[in-house]
């Protein structure tokens, strides 16, 4: 039987986005295993039948616990003899591209979710992250990417195949999952927040930390105090909470905003919901907002890598630069003032977020799979 290896930094990222692929090969007769650090959510892996592996990895690539996590993973090749392993994340990615140059271990494929180094980021990580992946690149038989200025830098890295970077549409979204139009439930899950018919909420769903800049959307609607009927929801959970929680109550917000911490019930969520938000420094393919798509909502967004890749300033949302309020009220303003304004950018989401369906992807995925491994 052959044996796969997915390797990421967190057992997060395995369970949040690449399940159908491991059930992919799992429907082909492959045995499954994953490198990851594993967490309090390890059960739901071992539950669909995959062999796990704690691995001490830690996100900063300057943390002497990832050479603990290199020697981890050569073992781990050296007793399983893999025939296929595909990395992501990018110290997780590094250093599984460097225990499998060790062990002589191939063919390897990385999906890069977002490289590190991009137009605008600091030199620091120009220099630590973009020499990882250059060096990393000479270990590698594939490389996915899912945004056009990733795939554009990719080219440029001396892979071991040559023509084997790819470009997908993400990782796949359930799209029927999103598509809620039950106008009762609504209603009433609306009811059981404390919102009317004629409320306006807006939604971001993501980590709370100092990349998603959450900041910006929460400077703009002390601008936007005025309206009475402007309710802000956000879902995540990270370092920035308390931050964030003093400073919604410092500027007057409390009645506004409401911090829900780790949710399941997204769909629910977006469903009671008239505009979803992303102000992110940083993206790779932000499936948040491709959850948004597919649910119909209008988007306001920075004009950021990954973001642009998803949102046609003026077609289903608006894309508005990083850090600046006013063009922010702007945006929300306009989808505030005008129902039929959010149902046409809604639908026309809809429309393009059909590309990046599971299906549509797990055929691009089949392609490359069978273009460098089976």
């Amino acid at each position: 039987m052959k044996k796969i290896l997915f390797i990421a930094t967190v057992e997060s990222h395995i369970l949040n986005f690449h399940i159908p692929f491991i059930q992919y090969f799992q429907n082909k007769g492959c045995e499954v295993h994953v490198a990851t650090k594993l967490g309090n959510r390890q059960d739901e892996l071992k539950k669909l039948g995959i062999v796990c592996y704690d691995i001490d990895f830690e996100r900063s690539p300057y943390s002497f616990s990832n050479l603990k996590a290199l020697n981890q993973l050569i073992k781990i090749m050296r007793e399983d003899k893999y025939s296929l392993i595909h990395v992501h994340t990018p110290v997780g990615a590094f250093l599984g591209r460097l225990a499998a140059k060790i062990t002589g271990t191939k063919p390897v494929i990385y999906t890069a979710h977002g490289f590190h180094f991009y137009k605008g980021a600091s030199i620091k990580n120009w220099l630590i992250y973009y020499t990882m992946e250059r060096l990393a690149a000479h270990w590698t038989d594939g490389l996915i990417t899912m945004n056009d200025e990733d795939y554009n830098a990719a080219k440029r890295f001396k892979l071991r195949k040559s023509n084997a970077v790819f470009y997908v549409h993400g990782v796949g979204l359930d799209i029927d999952k999103y598509n809620i139009s039950d106008k009762n439930e609504r209603k009433q899950t609306r009811k059981a927040f404390g919102f009317g018919e004629k409320d306006i909420v807006i939604l971001t769903v993501a980590e709370l930390n100092a990349n998603k800049n959450h900041k910006q959307i929460l400077d703009s609607l002390i601008k936007l105090k005025s309206l009475d009927n402007v309710y802000y929801l956000i879902v995540g959970i990270g370092e920035y909470e308390c931050y964030l929680k003093k400073y919604v109550e410092e500027n007057g917000l409390s009645g506004k905003v409401k911090l829900l911490g780790f949710r399941l019930d997204i769909p629910d969520l977006l469903n009671i919901s008239d505009i979803f938000a992303l102000t992110s420094m940083r993206e790779g393919l932000p499936r948040c907002i491709m959850e948004a798509m597919a649910a119909g909502k209008p988007v306001v967004a920075t004009d950021v890598r990954g973001n642009r890749d998803l949102v046609k300033d003026g077609t289903n949302g608006y894309l508005v630069p990083l850090d600046d309020v006013n063009a922010t009220v702007d945006a929300l303003q306009n989808l505030i003032e005008s129902e039929d304004l959010r149902k046409k950018m809604g639908d026309e989401g809809r429309k393009i977020i059909q590309d990046y369906s599971i299906d549509k992807v797990l055929k691009e995925m089949d392609e490359i799979y069978r273009r460098l491994f089976i």
